[in-house]
């Protein structure tokens, strides 16, 4: 996972409830709405924990707290830990959580302690924002384009076909492209075609990866990457209605 930055995780409150109103606006639901029918579920008061880690490079200035803010925003009752790593972890178990969120360098995980199910924020992510883009209620098209099939972008493109869209993707990394095409079927998108999206799931860490080529007048993009792929002068002459991460 990129390490986060204190820079990254400023102004949170204001960011988490102008995204939730974009989605709410270009899909009908907001995002914890979008959660429960997607997985046929509502939240039902889970204690979470919250453990700072101090492997590799360390802990992320003021993480925690907006993890800490993150699942309060969504009605849940959450503490962080006094102590990080195993210490930490035996403190959360031992508090009651039912919920264990924790992140070091190279992954973020949520553990539910009720069922034992496991995640990581690369499949959590994926899913939801291509979720969010393949929500649009201002298209009655069924195309779609992933831009990245990294571990986030494959996790959204597998949730795509699932859902029984017709995915395009394109990735510079033509393993990685091929290997979506042989799992999941996808087409690959060639700027040749000059087709256009009224619905766009961009999942890379670089700027600058939508063109205009890519885009129909008021589409939806859904982006957890950062820095984002959309470049703001694109974005306000196609009117586009824009969901990023934001972290």
């Amino acid at each position: 996972m990129a390490l986060l930055t204190p820079q990254d995780l400023e102004n949170l409150s204001a960011q988490l409830e102008e995204n939730d109103e974009i989605i709410k606006r270009v899909t009908g639901l907001n995002i914890k709405g979008i959660c429960e029918e997607l997985y046929g579920t509502k939240l039902d008061s889970p204690k979470v924990g919250i453990i700072p880690i101090t492997a590799g490079e360390g802990i992320i200035s003021t993480f925690t707290s907006s993890l800490l803010f993150i699942v309060q925003y969504f009605g849940l009752e959450g503490f962080i830990t006094e102590h990080p790593d195993i210490t930490g972890y035996y403190e959360a178990v031992s508090e009651g959580a039912d919920i264990i969120l924790m992140a070091d360098d190279h992954i973020f995980i949520a553990h539910n302690l009720r069922n034992g199910k496991i995640v990581s924020n690369h499949v959590a992510t994926g899913v939801i924002y291509a979720d969010i883009a393949s929500r649009f209620n201002e298209t009655n098209s069924k195309d779609i384009l992933v831009i990245g099939l990294g571990k986030v972008g494959y996790a959204g493109a597998c949730h795509l076909v699932n859902k029984g869209f017709n995915v395009y993707a394109c990735d510079p990394n033509r393993e990685f492209l091929q290997k979506a095409v042989d799992e999941l079927g996808i087409k690959p998108y060639c700027s040749d075609d000059r087709k256009k999206f009224s619905m766009v799931f961009e999942a890379t860490p670089n700027a600058d990866t939508i063109s205009e080529g890519m885009i129909e007048e008021r589409c939806l993009v859904s982006t957890p990457g950062i820095p984002c792929g959309l470049p703001p002068e694109v974005g306000s002459r196609y009117r586009v209605d824009l969901v990023m991460d934001p972290w």
